[in-house]
């Protein structure tokens, strides 16, 4: 759980009942999916983005941005665009790669929250983005829902049988 709250928003925070709420945490799912695009002078740019009406909080982390065949000896500029912590637009280049002195680089789980977008600034690539999309989905149950579910713990507990003393048996020492 602990690992969940690291991804999460103040937003879904207020959602799931604050950290360090009293009450029971709600269910947390972690989802995680392979992501992957390429850049080049044909696709120059490449937006991930989710659907607005997903309550789930959503994390593209980025492992690693390479050349793949058919890339020139010059310098390739990704560029990602994305929003701070103000929810302004912001543009920051994050690798210059080059065939001849680094054709990779690795992100070690570089994390954003879409909307993102990759712009190859200069260069014709092609250049092979990868990564992770981790889906973290709180299960909202409702206060009714848990005093109806612990009335039925109740009412299991009554329905069992209750546990007999044990007959002593005669003529034993």
């Amino acid at each position: 759980m602990a690992a969940a709250l690291a991804f999460w928003g103040p937003e879904s925070r207020a959602r799931a009942g604050g950290v360090g709420a009293l009450r029971a945490p709600a269910p947390v799912t972690m989802d995680s999916f392979f992501f992957g695009c390429e850049l080049s002078g044909h696709t120059r740019s490449f937006t991930f983005k989710v659907e607005e009406e997903d309550d789930a909080e959503h994390v593209l982390a980025l492992t690693m941005l390479c050349l793949t065949e058919g890339a020139k000896d010059e310098c390739n500029v990704v560029e990602v665009v994305a929003r701070n912590h103000d929810h302004q637009e912001i543009a920051v280049p994050v690798a210059n790669l080059r065939l001849s002195c680094q054709p990779m680089l690795s992100l070690d789980d570089f994390q954003l929250q879409p909307p993102v977008t990759f712009r190859l600034k200069s260069g014709s690539g092609p250049v092979r983005i990868t990564g992770r999309h981790q889906i973290v989905t709180v299960s909202s149950v409702s206060e009714e829902e848990e005093s109806e579910e612990e009335g039925s713990e109740e009412n299991e507990e009554a329905e069992l049988c209750p546990i007999l003393p044990a007959k002593k048996q005669r003529g034993r020492p």
